[in-house]
């Protein structure tokens, strides 16, 4: 008489691929059943707290909305500057006849005025650049931060799906532990696939540990990055469709990242003001003409009459300052700013060189992992049919316990290279528009819109 083979959980209910997505399915509800949608947060939402927290971009900006007040000190050379004098003082005067004490007062002011100086017209302008580097160098710090919110989101949602189906595959080597052990007892397998079972189940759980404080360490940093406690990334919508990379040509990614890199416009800055600079060198050889004025009044009183009295000065005049020899510091300075200037526009073409390679490198990145995630998507379908005829192998007898766990193992590795694979281009996208010089918060929005309300 022959003895039916018991049958998995698996195996007894009909459509294995439904089984599976219910199991991962609760497993996830076991995850996260303590935080509601409520209590979610979208990646908007996150960012906009970043945005308000993070240190390292709020550093950026107050040293950006500093540049301005030195841009304002650089245009005072330009205007029109006066002071206040004011003296007393008393003299004694002995030894003589006869003796005099007198005290002499004197208030005044002065002003002058820049008529012509080439030197402070240049300064303003290297300051109004100064204005546009630290512009420039905002929008750096405004990407970086879009980037590493963007990637600490999907970071914890990763860890979510590995820890989700760890838990699942847990489930299911369970299942068919229990399965071989009965199979023994009844005598109808060996020993041998109780401890395979046992030891797949071991390595579950060392998994399901691992995969357990990854999420915890993931946490941590967004939350240290938003500035709040117990965030929870709301997942994506399901099914995910993800967008299409747009223009299809990298050299059309290459153009736009030489027009608006936030680098490359730094480097292009750097090079305006080291020409500017050499003019400021040039213009120690010419002459400065300034206008300058004064009022002042002085009194005097003393014990002698003839010595009290008071008068007042007033004065108007230009003065014109050409300088003849420096000792050559102004020719030698000419030669150093040239020499600089060639290091500025060197600096601007290796800053675009690495730029083009990186927005290309980054395109074919996104590219890739899309054609990745298809051919992970037929890959799960795939292994979901291939892990159903191996349960039915098993079933009747032409495959053993071995076969199973391994068409587990491979399913649940597929479902969780799936979803990093997915994450990974998302981001990546975010990596493509920041190599291009294009990412800006409305490429936050539109990824928020593949998240799950």
């Amino acid at each position: 008489m022959s003895v039916e083979r018991p049958q998995t959980l698996a195996t007894r209910r009909s459509g294995t691929p439904f089984r599976l997505s219910s199991r991962l399915a609760l497993a996830l509800s076991l995850t996260f059943g303590g935080a509601s949608a409520v209590q979610a947060q979208s990646l908007m939402e996150l960012y906009e707290a970043a945005k308000g927290y993070d240190a390292t971009y709020l550093a950026s900006r107050s040293l950006a909305d500093s540049v301005q007040y030195k841009v304002e000190q650089s245009k005072a050379l330009e205007r029109p500057s006066a002071s206040l004098t004011a003296g007393a003082s008393r003299v004694n005067s002995e030894g003589t006849a006869p003796t005099s004490n007198t005290t002499n007062a004197q208030v005044g002011v002065q002003g002058s005025y820049a008529l012509f100086n080439r030197n402070n017209a240049v300064t303003v302008q290297q300051a109004l650049k100064q204005l546009d580097l630290a512009k420039a160098q905002l929008a750096t710090a405004e990407q970086d931060l879009i980037v590493r919110v963007a990637q600490a989101y999907f970071d914890v949602l990763a860890a979510q799906d590995v820890l989700a189906t760890t838990r699942t595959s847990k489930a299911a080597t369970t299942e068919q532990l229990a399965s071989a052990k009965r199979n023994f007892e009844v005598g109808t397998a060996t020993i041998t696939d109780t401890r395979e079972a046992q030891a797949r189940f071991d390595i579950g759980t060392a998994d399901e540990i691992a995969a357990e404080n990854d999420l915890r360490s993931k946490r941590i940093a967004l939350d240290q990055l938003v500035g709040r406690t117990g965030v929870t990334p709301k997942p994506l919508l399901v099914p995910v469709a993800l967008p299409a990379v747009l223009p299809a040509d990298p050299e059309a990614w290459v153009t736009n990242a030489d027009a608006q890199h936030p680098g490359i416009m730094q480097a292009r800055i750097a090079y305006d003001v080291a020409k500017l600079e050499i003019e400021r060198a040039r213009a120690a050889n010419l002459p400065t003409v300034g206008l300058t004025g004064g009022y002042s009044r002085a009194r005097a009183d003393s014990n002698l009459p003839t010595l009290n009295g008071s008068k007042n000065d007033l004065s108007v005049g230009i003065q014109l300052s050409m300088p003849l020899f420096t000792g050559y510091a102004t020719q030698n300075r000419i030669k150093e700013v040239l020499v600089l200037e060639d290091k500025a526009r060197n600096d601007l073409e290796a800053t675009r060189r690495l730029v083009w390679q990186k927005t290309r490198q980054a395109y074919f990145d996104v590219v890739s992992g899309q054609a990745r995630v298809k051919a992970l998507e037929a890959a799960e379908s795939s292994t979901k049919l291939a892990l159903e005829a191996t349960q039915l192998g098993y079933k009747v007898g032409v495959r053993v316990n071995l076969d199973v766990l391994n068409s587990q193992t491979q399913l649940f590795q597929t479902q969780r290279d799936l979803a990093k694979a997915r994450y990974g281009v998302m981001v990546g996208s975010l990596f493509l528009r920041q190599a291009a010089g294009q990412l800006s918060p409305d490429d936050v929005a539109a990824l928020n819109r593949l998240i799950a309300p």
